[in-house]
């Protein structure tokens, strides 16, 4: 369980100072799959970037079964995010002269994972093992980024806009990767989009509008990235 409670952000000082997250609290259930749904400018990602440790609250807590990771000292928070959290960006931050198997390998010596062959082979690029990231396309690279995260066997695996720059085809397939891969080893997503479609995916769907959570649906039926509109 995540227990977020009370989540303040701002940037800037004095006159320029811009409140981003005004009082946020929201509980995360083990396993679960959150899509943070909003506009641009709403505060989601600050909001992503805050729950998963990358950055710091100004006010409030966020709880890890226990744990208010807001207390830790910053040599704690690093050690809490390697053995706890992946993260998956738009941006695939992938090593270009390292080949596929060594890039996830990075996230597999994390967590002394020598299992980290088979997240290659799950994700569908088993044959592209030792092909570098410029050998790939934008879908392909976007997997190895979902690779490199599971390797390193997550709790909770964060995402934030991970199709922004895919076409559909491609978007749909990496979102079908990652429910797969979700519903196999029983890890909690959180993810960010504006993408109102993909919030279809998930059991809970969190709306945010600026810098506070505007209600909070379930579905009932979760559907498949082949299932939902693009």
């Amino acid at each position: 369980m995540i227990k977020i409670s009370d989540i303040t952000k701002s940037y800037g000082t004095g006159g320029s100072k811009n409140q981003v997250l005004k009082g946020i609290s929201l509980n995360i259930g083990d396993g679960d799959f959150t899509v943070i749904l909003g506009a641009s400018g709403s505060g989601k990602s600050t909001f992503l970037n805050v729950v998963s440790g990358l950055e710091r609250p100004d006010g409030g807590s966020v709880v890890y079964d226990g744990c208010d990771i807001t207390k830790l000292h910053d040599s704690e928070l690093t050690e809490f995010r390697k053995d706890n959290i992946g993260f998956i960006f738009q941006q695939y931050y992938l090593l270009p002269n390292m080949t596929v198997e060594k890039n996830v390998r990075m996230g597999a010596d994390l967590a002394e994972n020598r299992d980290y062959r088979e997240i290659i082979a799950a994700v569908g690029l088993h044959d592209k093992s030792q092909k570098f990231p410029g050998e790939l396309s934008g879908g392909e690279q976007q997997r190895v980024a979902v690779a490199r995260a599971l390797a390193k066997k997550p709790k909770v695996l964060f995402l934030d806009e991970p199709t922004g720059a895919l076409d559909e085809q491609t978007g749909r397939q990496v979102l079908d990767y990652i429910s797969k891969l979700h519903n196999e080893f029983g890890f909690t997503v959180v993810m960010v989009t504006h993408n109102q479609n993909i919030a279809e995916m998930a059991n809970t769907v969190v709306k945010m509008n600026s810098g506070k959570i505007a209600g909070i649906d379930k579905n009932q039926l979760q559907k498949t990235a082949y299932e939902i509109g693009w």
